[in-house]
């Protein structure tokens, strides 16, 4: 008897590997992950010249295979992260689990920062000189540094006092808008200027960052009242889908419609062969979806234009842009007749032409810290 009991951790193990072997072997295998919001690896197709290549490609294919298709797969995600905020780590994924349900993405690296940022000068250097037209640069702080009282008690230190005064210093043609302040204030205020469960700023801190770009672009800002908000529940984001913390509450996701502009706007997006026309700048079909952000202007795409015939000036907009411009733009379209977005990582042409063809007027570069610092697409923008 005390040999079996001996061997009672040995003999379940090897029984919880069985059974989860023959589960792998007879469930069927998902697509996709709504949880993760990525699709999952199938099982790769043997080839010699695969199995026994250099960068071991078959190799890593079924371990992405194996790793994505194990059974319980959520469940198992779920259980490390949580694990893992039990034993101190709050931050397993990149992801810190902070106060009142805030998942906050750890500060980012900055290594492609300073090419960006240099990147960006230049072009406004030669579009000022060659078309006489004025750059404007926003970057949104993190959300770590904003809503500092949200995090963890152990975290790294975010860098944004010491990063900000260093964009101002570099731009010398460029208009450098700091956004900080704003949203700072806003959030002070009792706003929640970021979700708790993705990294993009709600419609307050679009707001926010609005009413502030009116001081450098020349437009009277409208008043909140002149929105009609419409709230949703059930909006997971994207650090809810890298953190693996299921167990928190969603986020509320708002719509501000200033219905004076009804029958007076049209989006027209343009992805290669495809085209999407709408009289709107939200996409309410995504609402039905666990990550409802795309409700604004129907999430990434290479261009985007939005006329509006009630605008109070006939000015063209250049919008170059991550996804942070989506919530924000609606806002801006009360005042340009038309806005054009274009979305480096998956726009090439040479945006100095655009701006060229289409009789830009004013051009806005719009990106969020995190992603400004680790694109490596921006170096197109000339």
């Amino acid at each position: 008897m005390k040999k079996v009991y001996r061997r009672l951790p040995a003999i379940v193990f090897v029984g919880f590997i069985a059974v989860m072997l023959v589960l792998l072997i007879v469930m069927p295998k998902k697509d996709f992950s709504v949880n993760e919001k990525r699709n999952l690896q199938q099982a790769p197709a043997f080839s010699f010249a695969s199995f026994f290549s250099k960068e071991k490609t078959f190799e890593n294919q079924f371990e992405n295979f194996i790793s994505d298709q194990t059974p319980g797969r959520d469940f198992w995600v779920g259980f490390n992260s949580s694990f893992c905020k039990i034993l101190g780590n709050t931050a397993p994924k990149g992801v810190y689990y902070g106060k009142d349900g805030y998942l906050i993405n750890d500060p980012t690296e900055t290594k492609q920062l300073s090419r960006n940022i240099g990147f960006m000068e230049e072009f406004a250097v030669d579009v000022k000189d060659k078309l006489n037209v004025p750059v404007t640069v926003a970057i949104a702080p993190s959300t770590g540094y904003v809503c500092a009282d949200k995090l963890p008690d152990f975290h790294y230190t975010y860098l944004d006092d010491d990063l900000f005064p260093t964009f101002a210093d570099t731009f010398k043609t460029a208009r450098f808008v700091d956004l900080r302040d704003c949203l700072k204030t806003a959030y002070a205020g009792g706003k929640q200027v970021f979700y708790r469960t993705d990294h993009h700023w709600t419609e307050d801190g679009a707001y926010a960052a609005y009413s502030e770009l009116g001081k450098t672009l020349g437009y009277t800002p409208n008043p909140e009242t002149a929105y009609e908000k419409t709230s949703y529940p059930g909006f997971y984001g994207t650090t809810y889908s890298t953190s693996g913390f299921w167990g928190v509450a969603p986020d509320d996701i708002e719509v501000w419609d200033n219905k004076a502009n009804d029958g007076a706007v049209s989006t027209t997006i343009t992805d290669g062969d495809k085209v999407i026309e709408q009289d709107d700048m939200f996409f309410y079909s995504h609402l039905d979806e666990n990550d409802k952000y795309p409700v604004y202007l129907d999430g990434n795409h290479p261009y985007t234009v939005i006329k509006n015939t009630k605008a109070d000036s006939d000015k063209k907009l250049l919008v170059i842009k991550d996804s942070f411009a989506h919530s924000l733009t609606p806002f801006l379209a009360d005042h340009y007749s038309e806005i054009i977005m274009v979305d480096l990582r998956y726009y090439a042409n040479p945006c100095s032409e655009l701006i060229q063809n289409e009789n830009i007027d004013e051009v806005l570069i719009l990106y969020s810290l995190d992603n400004l610092a680790t694109d490596d697409h921006v170096g197109r923008i000339g």
